[in-house]
């Protein structure tokens, strides 16, 4: 079974920049599918990005389009979320998931595997 731990969280202003990794415990990383998602104060769990095994396909959810990218270096087992222009509403606990399915995944029920989170907190 994969463990996913996330770091790279804190407090950044508005408008500032934030690097996010997830890192796998398995070489088997290279084969599944990542997604991060993300949960603010009582909200519920939201998707944020996805990126598929070999990093050819990549979607993002509409409030991170253009601002944030995901990337993943298989060699290293590794996944990154870079996000820019940060605002006060990007305020959450983020979550790196894993799919054995290998494919980019936009619901939370399609992944198999989860990291603890890492709190990010936009000042404005």
């Amino acid at each position: 079974q994969v463990q996913l731990v996330e770091s790279g969280g804190g407090l950044v202003q508005a408008g500032g920049s934030l690097r996010l990794a997830c890192a796998a415990s398995e070489r088997t990383f290279s084969s599944y599918g990542m997604g991060w998602f993300r949960q603010a104060p009582g909200k519920e769990r939201e998707f944020v990005a996805t990126i598929s095994w070999g990093g050819g396909s990549r979607y993002y959810a509409d409030s991170a389009q253009g601002r944030f990218t995901v990337s993943r270096v298989n060699a290293k087992n590794v996944m990154y979320l870079q996000m820019n222009s940060l605002n006060p509403e990007d305020t959450a606990v983020y979550y790196c998931a894993a799919n054995r399915r290998g494919l980019t995944a936009r619901r939370a029920d399609e992944y198999d595997y989860w990291g603890q989170g890492t709190l990010v907190t936009v000042s404005s």
